[in-house]
């Protein structure tokens, strides 16, 4: 797993229209060993550039940039043949950005602010195939979906998820990686990502953020071995 075993660092293309704030990123994220910048953005044309030329393991992207935003940028990227795991990363922590931006495929939504280590796990988790969203994004977004209709129904489907299943969803909302999972659970990791698609496909869920959204709402996620 790249950069997380001691193999090859994490691939990561940021984009972002400032450039000091793309360079403190870039020391930040660089300083473990584990992590390579190959290539910034200032804008969403160039970030797509930079993807086709690079082949990232993760980009991280600002929502708000000229010219082509961080949300028009996403939709275009996840078409793209194997695309990176995309996450994004802004000072705006608003919920429509959230729920576009999880809409579109995000796999992760981080503040610009939060503390280094956070930001330096969060990148390894993404490239190890978790999915990531602040916790502060979480406490805004959760008392509001809680109140939607879509509640009961997602009670429902997940109380329709076998013992097992329920357990990797729990997992899977918790942030771990497929190869965790499988640790945790006695499961191999082609076993684990056979559960992840299942569930996601049960519960209605495009990615692994927004079933951890659905497992977050809905108690009681958790089922016996």
């Amino acid at each position: 797993m790249a950069g997380t075993d001691g193999g090859a660092p994490i691939r990561v293309v940021l984009a972002d229209d400032e450039p000091m704030l793309r360079r403190g990123l870039k020391v930040l994220l660089e300083s473990g060993g584990t992590i390579e910048v190959v290539a910034e953005a200032e804008d969403g044309r160039g970030l797509l550039s930079e993807v086709r030329a690079h082949r990232p393991h993760v980009a991280l992207i600002d929502v708000q940039m000229p010219g082509t935003d961080g949300l028009a940028a996403l939709q275009d990227l996840v078409r793209l043949p194997e695309p990176p795991v995309a996450a994004m990363l802004t000072t705006f922590d608003l919920d429509d950005y959230v729920t576009e931006a999880l809409r579109f495929g995000a796999q992760g939504f981080l503040l610009k602010d939060a503390e280094p280590e956070v930001l330096v796990r969060a990148v390894q988790d993404l490239a190890a195939g978790g999915a990531v969203l602040d916790p502060r994004i979480t406490a805004r977004l959760l008392p509001r979906l809680r109140t939607s209709s879509e509640n009961a129904r997602e009670q429902t489907l997940v109380k329709a998820l076998s013992g097992r299943e329920r357990q990797v969803l729990q997992l899977l909302a918790d942030g771990r990686s497929n190869a965790d999972i499988g640790s945790r659970l006695g499961l191999t990791e082609a076993t684990v990502k056979s559960y992840v698609s299942t569930v996601l496909s049960k519960l209605g869920a495009q990615n692994r953020v927004q079933a951890a959204l659905i497992a977050q709402r809905v108690a009681g996620v958790g089922g016996e071995r």
